[in-house]
């Protein structure tokens, strides 16, 4: 199988930073135009990107302040058998992030593509955490 990683240093405390990883509302400032669900182990989590991506994703890891992580149920064919996930570890200086999407089956076009949104994206979460920063949905990639 195959992984996506981005490790980095966000300037905030742990909490805040989970609350923008795991929380609905606050997804929706950095990633999905829609998000729906609860932050909790078993929870079903809606990211919708507009038509015809509505997507489902099951909680399969919830340690408040600590990893959050999701398996996909309904997507796109290649991100079907994944999950991505968030893992924190406070440092003096803020909270250092480890991201993970693992589990696919080629290495194609679209995973090579979804890595490079994923690292604009993270830095948008970051730029989110650190200075309120929200970049319109329709500018995110």
């Amino acid at each position: 199988m195959n992984a996506i990683y981005h490790n980095f240093l966000i300037k905030a405390p742990l909490h805040k930073v989970f609350d923008a990883v795991s929380k609905p509302k606050q997804i929706e400032n950095w990633w999905a135009l829609r998000c729906a669900g609860i932050p909790e182990l078993g929870a079903q989590y809606n990211l919708y990107f507009g038509e015809p991506y509505n997507w489902y994703g099951k909680v399969t890891v919830f340690v408040v302040n600590q990893s959050f992580h999701i398996k996909m149920t309904k997507a796109d064919e290649d991100w079907i058998p994944t999950t991505f996930g968030f893992d924190l570890e406070e440092k003096k200086e803020g909270t250092y992030l480890r991201f993970f999407h693992k589990d696919w089956l080629v290495i194609n076009d679209h995973f090579k593509h979804s890595s490079f949104c994923w690292a604009q994206l993270l830095n948008g979460l970051k730029n989110y955490v650190e200075k309120e920063e929200i970049i319109p949905f329709e500018h995110r990639n």
